[in-house]
């Protein structure tokens, strides 16, 4: 099948709406006329009808090696091994979430790299673009907390197959045709020229096509290594539609103050998420909190700023005893963005993200599985 046809149908905002209280539903868009002669009480419209949508994600993906249980990384006799990856997350998270997503990275043509393409098609992500090539496939380490031992990450991906990739390995005019959204991290930017390159290339050809872009922080200090972002990150996040992030990586990223107490209450999250927009021209700021309240007992919540309404939300505080942190993030971006391209109220979003994300936290590995059923099942009151 030409790539250029796949993907699903556009997101078709204006076009969508309620059919007139009392009618039946036959299959049409508009439903059929009642039965002359007989009366139907008015019912409540029909909940909106959610088209199927088309993401692309890009961004390295990695195996991850982890000890069992608490066990220590170099002291384990044993290491369980899952794919991962920001991006590659977010995609199979929108996959769960019932949007059609491609995932474009780049991966070696070797058992290793077959391995990760398998995983991410058994989730039923696209692979169609993904290009291989190179030598290996990143690896990243993570040993569990526990108690007052924190959690630890330690990176093997310099001279990746990704780290290694060029502008001109992508076309993403034919990659990004047909797309509602596309999603990227300052994870990409900060693995090399290359993945930098090619990230603002496909930012800009976004923005050209009128692809909205979400764009999340994602800072790791390990990555950066002492290197400034703000000169490759700044130019990113002004091209983008959604800035997602928190308080720390707002001011190592963006250089703006910002601590854990400038989202401890409304009016300070909504002044820092207001000035963000402005500042950089972004349409949406969504702001993530998690606070430590035990060993493994931790708070989680986040707002949201949509500035050409000026509407502030903020979510609930969800109290979880997480069993893996990993992944939690980029569940939350990719709730958001299956709700906000689905056309929720911003308010209504975030409840499903925050939501979202909070189950992500009591499941092991990077991948978040669940279904829209399940996120919904727990905001019921």
């Amino acid at each position: 099948m030409d790539p250029r046809r796949r993907g699903g149908r556009k997101c078709r905002k204006r076009a969508r709406q309620r059919r007139p209280a009392g009618r039946r539903r036959h299959g049409g868009a508009h439903g059929a006329r009642p039965r002359s002669g007989r009366l139907r009480r008015k019912r409540p419209a029909p909940r909106r009808q959610r088209t199927v949508t088309r993401a692309v994600t890009f961004g390295e993906l990695l195996l991850r090696l982890s000890p069992p249980g608490e066990e220590r990384l170099f002291e384990s006799s044993e290491l369980v091994t899952c794919f991962g990856g920001a991006e590659a997350n977010v995609a199979v998270a929108l996959s769960h979430f019932g949007v059609r997503c491609d995932y474009v990275t780049r991966a070696p043509d070797n058992p290793v790299g077959d391995a990760g393409v398998a995983a991410l098609a058994r989730e039923g992500v696209g692979t169609e673009w993904i290009v291989r090539g190179g030598d290996r496939l990143g690896i990243y380490f993570v040993e569990p907390g526990a108690d007052l031992r924190a959690m630890r990450v330690v990176y093997d991906r310099a001279g990746s197959a990704f780290a290694r990739i060029e502008p001109r390995a992508f076309d993403w005019r034919r990659v990004l045709a047909g797309a509602d959204w596309f999603h990227s991290s300052g994870i990409t930017a900060a693995l090399g020229d290359g993945p930098a390159a090619t990230l603002a290339a496909a930012i800009a050809c976004a923005h050209a096509q009128g692809t909205p872009v979400s764009f999340d922080l994602n800072y790791r200090e390990a990555l950066w290594r002492g290197r400034d972002p703000r000169p490759l990150v700044e130019p990113l996040v002004r091209e983008a539609h959604m800035l997602i992030g928190n308080a720390a990586a707002v001011r190592a990223m963006l250089a703006i103050d910002a601590d854990d107490g400038s989202l401890a209450t409304r009016e300070r999250a909504q002044e820092l998420a207001e000035r963000l927009a402005g500042r950089f021209g972004v349409e949406r700021v969504a702001l993530t909190r998690r606070e430590i309240l035990g060993p493994r007992q931790h708070g989680w919540s986040a707002v949201l700023y949509d500035a050409p309404t000026g509407v502030f939300a903020q979510s609930r505080r969800h109290c979880v005893e997480v069993v893996d942190r990993v992944g939690g993030g980029d569940s939350f971006a990719a709730a958001l963005i299956a709700r906000l391209v689905g056309g929720d109220p911003p308010a209504e979003a975030l409840e499903f993200a925050v939501a979202a994300s909070a189950l992500k936290l009591t499941v092991a590995g990077d991948f978040s599985r669940a279904s829209v059923r399940e996120v919904e099942a727990l905001l019921r009151p």
